[in-house]
């Protein structure tokens, strides 16, 4: 029998959901962002034991992934430390369940006893920061390239577009939908997932995780992306003027157990 606090956080999941979705969409994919803040006293190595050792498998004993880690590469300047999980769902009555199912599963539960073992004084991070966002039309669904994982020198960028209301950010959805990753494609930035924020510190917003050979690579394709003519006609249509209010970003590299 499902417990009552997992019927309510699916029935509340769904909701927020729908809220944003169109019915085109309904059932589009969906992508939790965990981001374990570690702060000055974290303790990363117990955070990795757990993500890899306890979480992860548990994730895909119910078919999800792949699930993405990552951690702050040395030319990030956000100067907070932090271990970003990313999680895909099929749609929001399946992150439900698959929460359920997680939570109720013996093994994971062994796995992370020594985890979750730590109290007050010896917490392993400072705070979980959690986003949830649904696919958008450009990009349905989360994309690893092959060969992604075999590239140790990879490194990604994860944004996050804030813009001044609902109205102005879905305009910023429609300027992707519109053109925008074959532009990215072409410059060599490659997207990992894009999605639209449902519930997140800075909705309204859209996140998205794009893949570099190399850090070189990185910094070549954003010059491209700046001067492509096709980016410069785009940019200046004027309703998508000004979509954009802030934009939080993190130059990341891959956990030694990531999948993407």
């Amino acid at each position: 029998m499902t417990h009552p606090i997992f019927r309510v956080f699916s029935v509340c999941i769904a909701l927020c959901a729908c809220a944003l979705m169109s019915p085109a969409n309904l059932q589009a994919e969906l992508y939790e962002i965990r981001g374990y803040v570690l702060g000055d006293n974290g303790d990363e190595a117990a955070v990795d034991q757990y993500l890899s050792k306890a979480l992860i498998p548990a994730l895909q004993r119910q078919g999800i992934g792949p699930v993405g880690a990552f951690t702050n590469s040395e030319n990030d300047q956000t100067g907070v430390k932090t271990i970003f999980v990313v999680i895909p769902h099929d749609g929001p009555e399946s992150m439900g369940r698959n929460r359920q199912k997680v939570q109720s599963d013996e093994q994971y539960q062994k796995d992370a006893e020594a985890f979750f073992a730590r109290g007050n004084r010896n917490r392993a991070y400072q705070r979980i920061s959690s986003e949830l966002l649904v696919a958008m039309d450009c990009m349905p669904n989360a994309k690893v390239p092959e060969g992604t994982i075999e590239n140790k020198d990879r490194v990604y960028e994860l944004r996050v577009y804030e813009s001044a209301n609902e109205k102005i950010g879905n305009l910023k959805v429609e300027m992707f939908n519109s053109g925008e990753v074959p532009i990215f494609l072409d410059c060599g930035i490659i997207p990992i997932f894009i999605g639209q924020a449902v519930v997140g510190p800075y909705t309204p917003s859209l996140t998205y995780l794009t893949l570099y050979d190399d850090e070189e690579s990185r910094l070549d394709a954003w010059k491209a992306f700046r001067v492509h003519p096709d980016w410069k006609v785009l940019s200046q249509v004027a309703k998508y003027k000004g979509t954009v209010s802030k934009i939080h970003k993190y130059v990341l590299v891959p956990k030694s157990y990531s999948q993407m």
